[in-house]
């Protein structure tokens, strides 16, 4: 794969091509490729609920083991496209998180991974990347059948930019150095970039596999050993692809899976006192709560990529037919569940009538169904409890007065699919245009000038990222300049380089995740000062 990743090209190309030969291994015909296309085309149908993938990993990895959980509890994960049980996963708590720090704790101190060359820790996260590459289909089903999303975004998208963000970090192992410090006396110093120690990371479920690697990546080209918490909803994929890279050749203890809920395994993560960093990706909210724990435990530091509500703004001079589009994948893409969304879609007034006609007819034209079938743009949403809270928004816009240009109701009626929604003549103070909803849910606002839609774009408590649709340099550079977010896309949405750091201002988190940015998040930095006895030169 190319450096760059841009999702909304990668996924154009996806769909363009077909599904077969996209999924060619070594001269055949991937298994998967036959079942995608014995479904059917009705909406949201699940004609053929078969998988072809067994569960083999739902108990908990530490050190280097499965194992059940201490309590020897399970809890089910379903498939949102049905609401059924896929299997039963091993329930950790405070117990397991225990045994599984201590496993990190003796791996770091005690065990080869930190002491190994920098060379060789890069070179097993390539034979990584390489066994994500050779799995992709197992990964890709897996991901598909816990979290909802296609196959094909799975499969043709996310899976490679997963490889290549893992070379990415293979790359950077041994190129972490410190500095030579001229000093104003006779002393030599230096800085040594030395493994912060105990990572624990705690992962969403809406992009459960690009979020492991967002966190092992790093932490691991750095030399740390990692306790990982799953998110509930989505435990299976992760616990897969840990497999994979014991296989690669990790040691035993360096990287453990617990999977579980927040207020037991998360918390007892959190407050660790024998953690030495803490990375946490989710709502703002469940946020706070984690820098609160982590700070009334041992003052462990804390990266948090938190939630947004992401203006996007089409400018008068735009080419309407292209900014509908864009803003319709930004905000649609991935059952609208990214913490990027652009949620909040400014259009200037005098292309707003317009641009309201196409977004509808364009929601009108996704199609909405079982992610496994080929074609497929949407799937169901996470689970019941995500389904709900997006058809009370959508109520919530209705009421307050909002135009409901198109959708609003579920699909079928097994599983958590709803119609893809647009709302125009959405004002500031309405729900919709406030909190981050985190569904297939358009919010169309009008502006009149940049100086006001820059003024409204920055009157949220979030700040993850933005898109600016215009012609014109002069009003992109005004408006990236001006926007309090951390990313901002000109003209193109969703592109996610493994080297480009991505994190929100405000309340959308603190510390940045990906590119050369990350790594000081695992890194302690050590002056060391050593007294010159009549040096040459100073």
């Amino acid at each position: 794969m190319a450096a760059s990743m841009s999702i909304s090209s990668l996924l154009s190309r996806s769909l363009a091509a077909a599904s077969s030969s996209a999924l060619r291994r070594k001269g055949r015909i991937s298994e998967v490729g036959r079942v995608v296309s014995r479904y059917g085309t009705t909406c949201a149908a699940v004609e053929n609920p078969n998988i072809p993938v067994k569960v083999n990993h739902t108990q908990l990895l530490i050190n280097g083991n499965f194992v059940d959980s201490a309590s020897g509890k399970t809890f089910p994960t379903y498939d949102p496209r049905t609401g059924d049980v896929i299997a039963y996963v091993a329930e950790g708590d405070a117990e397991d998180i225990n045994r599984a720090v201590s496993a990190a704790r003796k791996a770091f101190d005690e065990g080869p991974w930190p002491k190994m060359t920098a060379y060789e820790r890069s070179m097993v996260l390539f034979r990584f990347a390489d066994l994500i590459d050779k799995h992709t289909e197992e990964l890709a089903i897996l991901e598909t059948w816990d979290n909802g999303k296609t196959y094909e975004q799975a499969a043709k998208i996310e899976l490679p930019m997963i490889s290549r963000l893992i070379r990415y970090y293979a790359g950077w192992a041994d190129k972490i150095h410190g500095l030579t410090v001229p000093a104003d006396s006779s002393h030599h110093v230096q800085t040594i970039h030395e493994p912060i120690g105990v990572a624990g990371q705690i992962i969403p479920w809406n992009f459960p596999l690009l979020m492991f690697a967002w966190k092992i990546g790093p932490a691991l080209a750095c030399g740390n050993a990692i306790v990982l918490k799953t998110a509930e909803q989505t435990p299976l994929s992760a616990l897969y692809a840990a497999k994979l890279l014991h296989e690669a050749g990790l040691p035993p203890g360096v990287l453990n899976v617990v999977s579980g809920f927040g207020p037991t395994a998360g918390a007892a993560l959190a407050s660790h006192m024998e953690v030495d960093k803490l990375a946490f990706t989710g709502s703002t909210q469940t946020g706070k709560i984690v820098l609160e724990l982590a700070a009334k435990s041992n003052l462990k530091p804390v990266t948090l990529e938190l939630g947004g509500k992401s203006p996007f703004i089409v400018c008068k001079d735009a080419d309407v037919d292209e900014a509908v589009e864009l803003a319709h994948f930004a905000l649609f893409f991935n059952q609208g569940q990214c913490c990027c969304a652009g949620s909040r879609t400014y259009v200037h007034e005098s292309v707003y009538d317009e641009f309201v006609e196409k977004a509808k007819a364009r929601a009108l034209k996704r199609t909405v169904g079982d992610p496994f079938k080929a074609g497929i743009e949407q799937g169901p949403q996470i689970d019941s409890e995500q389904f709900e809270k997006i058809l009370r928004y959508i109520r919530s816009g209705i009421e307050s007065g909002a135009t409901l240009e198109t959708g609003g109701e579920r699909i079928g009626s097994k599983g958590y699919y709803i119609q893809p929604t647009v709302f125009s003549n959405v004002k500031e103070d309405m729900l919709i245009a406030q909190d981050e909803i985190f569904g297939p849910v358009q919010s169309i606002l009008k502006f009149k000038d940049i100086n006001e839609v820059i003024r409204r774009a920055n009157s949220t408590s979030y700040g993850l990222a933005a898109g600016v649709f215009t012609k014109d340099i002069d009003t992109a550079n005004t408006v990236t300049r001006a926007l309090k977010v951390g990313t901002v896309w000109i003209n193109c949405y969703d592109v996610f380089d493994a080297a480009i750091p991505f994190g929100g201002y405000k309340m959308s988190g603190q510390g940045r995740e990906k590119g050369i940015q990350s790594l000081s998040n695992y890194l302690q930095v050590k002056a060391v000062v050593t007294p010159l006895k009549n040096p040459a030169w100073m």
